[in-house]
């Protein structure tokens, strides 16, 4: 289970990935960067050029795992699913749709964070996997995102990464409760054990 750098590293993780599989075939044509954006430089209208950006537009705590606690762990982890919109930026529809397919060709292609994607910043266990998903958006939600935001809008698509198990930081101070099993004759004092018959 991550620490509280797991959102971070997710996000620096799936940009990292993007940037050093650009092939050289498209980058001749396309010179692209790849930018993790907050929601303040989205906000600001980040004015990029010819990129692919990914913008953590929501969290959410996963309904499957809400209420899950794994076996001797002290408290259940925080699971969370977070939800991406990439975006291409560019100045013609050739870079922005080029830029574009291949970023969705590729994430489909390689939809697994593992440890060997994963910063070790964010305290993944070696045996963490991520997957990232398609999410669909209705026309109305995507332009609620883009609504919200400086830029008009520009070619996205929203992808959803499950699931992120928080650690819980709490020190471990409660007692183990412990089980007894009792025979009915003990919980009586002046009632005697049954002899044979």
């Amino acid at each position: 289970m991550a620490n509280h750098a797991a959102i971070r590293s997710v996000g620096n993780s799936i940009v990292g990935f993007l940037e050093s599989r650009y092939p050289p075939e498209i980058r001749i044509d396309y010179e692209a960067s790849f930018k993790l954006l907050s929601s303040g430089e989205l906000a600001s209208d980040p004015e990029l050029t010819t990129a692919l950006s990914l913008y953590l537009y929501r969290i959410s705590v996963s309904e499957h795992l809400r209420n899950v606690r794994p076996r001797g762990e002290r408290s259940s982890p925080l699971a969370l699913d977070l939800h991406y919109l990439l975006t291409a930026w560019a100045s013609s529809a050739d870079a922005e749709q080029t830029l574009m397919a291949w970023a969705m060709r590729t994430l489909h292609d390689f939809p697994i964070l593992d440890s060997s994607t994963l910063p070790t910043d964010g305290g993944w266990a070696n045996d963490e996997v991520l997957h990232i998903a398609p999410e669909e958006l209705s026309h109305e939600d995507m332009m609620r995102v883009w609504d919200a935001v400086a830029p008009t809008y520009r070619l996205s698509y929203s992808y959803v990464v499950r699931v992120v198990l928080v650690d819980s930081e709490r020190p471990d101070d409660s007692e183990r409760v412990r089980a007894t099993r009792l025979e009915p004759y003990e919980l009586d004092p002046n009632r005697r054990e049954p002899g044979p018959t």
